[in-house]
């Protein structure tokens, strides 16, 4: 038994229910967590609003998140390589981390290094970001000595981990944008050479490249931003779309468009990695906490609230009050 914060229809914040669940036993594969912190993410707040998203998996009722820090409290038949009491990270589908204790499957567990100097509550916020850096900076467009990049919403959770993560690799020159001026400092401090308010970016990075452009664009912004950044690529140039917290994006494209200017569009989503290979996906989880413990890439976070404040933790996150300066999370007491 445990307390968590259940959704029985679709739509806004108060649609949370904090209240006692049944979780059982552990099926053969599977493992019981305790969970001990819960990272909140955009994909949760269309999956309790109906938003279409690839991640929505299911109808309510259920227990919302997938990115987690917990311990081991039960192993489940056939189940090697893990102990119980050992701490680990979730950050695949089922769903089921906004809870006090919920079953996954073993072979998408996280081990968690135990030489690595982060509280849960921190580490909670680098495993699903840290992940999704390592995908856009190392497969979808792998960041060279020399390159230049840019990365609207720079100050947000990927977007922070992003900057420095393509300064480790030797990029030339980390270019960033923000929403608001509350947001450049924070951006600054995640590898960025030069941040611009999205207001003006396109003529920004034009004089600061000296009409060179840039190499590498990633955008989880959509509009604005996404149909003004075509522009921006340099030759054999690549723009990576990985999420429209702004809105859908509508880019005027035609394959000519591409071809004349050798540039590409790719994208990034995470509901389509579930499906690959678990033990690919853990690997590169723990290649982001191997950055962190060699001091490549630090951790912010912005906000931390109860588990039973779920609902306030969404309106935060949707009314951008600080969800974007970071990484929002919640604390799960027993």
């Amino acid at each position: 038994m445990g307390m968590a914060a259940v959704i029985y229809r679709k739509g806004g914040p108060d649609n949370f229910a904090w209240e006692e669940i049944r979780v059982g036993a552990p099926e053969r594969g599977q493992v019981r967590l305790r969970s001990t912190a819960v990272g909140v993410n955009f994909a949760d707040t269309y999956h309790r609003a109906g938003i279409p998203h690839p991640m929505i998996i299911g109808d309510p009722p259920v227990v919302l998140g997938f990115e987690g820090v917990g311990e081991i409290e039960e192993l489940g038949p056939g189940v090697t390589g893990f102990a119980v009491g050992e701490r680990v990270c979730t950050c695949l589908p089922p769903l089921g981390a906004y809870s006090q204790e919920r079953l996954y499957p073993a072979d998408k567990l996280i081990k968690v290094p135990k030489d690595l100097p982060l509280d849960d509550v921190q580490l909670a916020g680098l495993v699903l970001k840290g992940m999704t850096a390592q995908y856009l900076l190392h497969r979808t467009h792998k960041v060279q000595p020399g390159d230049y990049v840019l990365i609207h919403a720079a100050a947000g959770g990927v977007g922070s981990v992003a900057g420095q993560l393509a300064r480790a690799q030797g990029a030339r020159l980390v270019l960033g944008t923000v929403g608001s001026k509350q947001k450049i400092a924070s951006a600054e401090s995640s590898g960025n050479d030069r941040v611009f308010l999205r207001e003006g970016f396109v003529e920004a990075t034009r004089s600061v490249t000296a009409g060179r452009g840039v190499d590498v664009i990633l955008d989880a912004a959509g509009e604005p931003t996404r149909s003004q950044s075509l522009s921006l690529l340099a030759p054999f140039g690549r723009m990576v779309h990985f999420g429209n917290a702004s809105g859908n994006p509508d880019i005027p494209t035609t394959p000519g468009m591409l071809l004349t200017g050798n540039k590409g569009i790719l994208g990034y989503s995470l509901s389509n990695l579930r499906k690959d290979d678990p033990r690919h996906l853990v690997a590169t989880a723990r290649q982001a906490m191997d950055l962190l413990l060699t001091g490549q890439i630090n951790v912010a976070v912005v906000d931390k609230l109860p588990l039973e404040q779920a609902a306030l933790a969404h309106r935060l996150m949707e009314s951008n009050a600080n969800a974007n300066a970071g990484k929002l999370l919640l604390q799960v007491r027993l």
